[in-house]
This record gives C-alpha cells, structure tokens and sequence, in this order.
C-alpha cells in the first residue's frame, strides 16, 4: 500500500524578550518569497524533533538561543501558506538579547505584539491567539 501524502510540518516561535519593558517580541522579515513579515520558524528536518527543529529555526534566524515555554496551538489550514499545504506548531519562547537577522530573515523587527504589521502566512490569527493567552494568563500590560 503507498504511504498517504501529507501536509509538511513546520514550526513557528512566538518570542518573548524577556530583558525588555513590555517583553515585546521578535518578528522577522522574510528574505525569501512569500515575502513580509513573519514569526520566525521553518520546516522540520527529517529525524528532528518539532521541540528541535523551534530552537534551531530560532537560533537560525533570530541569533538568539530561546527557551521553549509551551505549545500556543497546531495551525492547519490548508491555505495557510500559499507555497502549499503546511501544518504548523506554534511554540510560545523567551530569551535575553539582541536579536540578529540570519538565515532566511531578512531583518529582524522587536515590537509591541498588539502592534505588529500585517504578517504573512496566517501568523495574524497566531499573534491574536497569543494575546488572548497573555491576556488570560495576567500578563497585560
């Protein structure tokens, strides 16, 4: 029997930076198409694990070595990057520094997340996710 055709699995990490006001977080702006800014994040290599694969991504395009906190969710929709059919796991993170574009960010953005651009992907609905967690969870400003 031929082994069924899946979406790829990606990852995508909401950073908090935890030695600044307001821990606002990390954006990036992507230097490959579809272009814009996003979360940082990737796909997952073969044989990594998703928890892997998010501190990489991150070290990758942010220069920053990133605590893992807790899964914000598993994002599906098929339309959700225009390249095709991904699944995403959305990590919630937090480091001390200065975040450095590398890989395949362009540039890196620190913002207010209740003040983030317009992102690609569907990143939007991943950053109001996190807000109503951070709401939830006492952290408002």
């Amino acid at each position: 029997m031929p082994r069924p055709r899946t979406p790829e699995l990606t990852v995508d990490i909401v950073i908090e930076l935890e030695d600044r006001p307001g821990r606002p977080i990390v954006l990036i702006r992507r230097g490959h198409p579809p272009e814009g800014h996003a979360l940082p994040g990737g796909f997952v290599d073969v044989g990594e694990t998703v928890e892997h694969a998010a501190l990489r991504e991150a070290r990758e395009e942010t220069g920053l070595d990133v605590r893992l906190h807790e899964l914000l969710g598993v994002y599906s929709d098929p339309a959700r990057d225009p390249r095709g059919h991904t699944v995403s796991i959305v990590y919630l993170a937090s480091a001390p520094g200065a975040p450095q574009a590398g890989d395949d960010a362009a540039a890196i953005l620190v913002v207010d997340p209740a003040a983030a651009p317009p992102l690609a992907f569907d990143h939007d609905r991943i950053i109001a996710d996190y807000l109503a967690r951070r709401r939830a969870a006492g952290r408002q400003r």
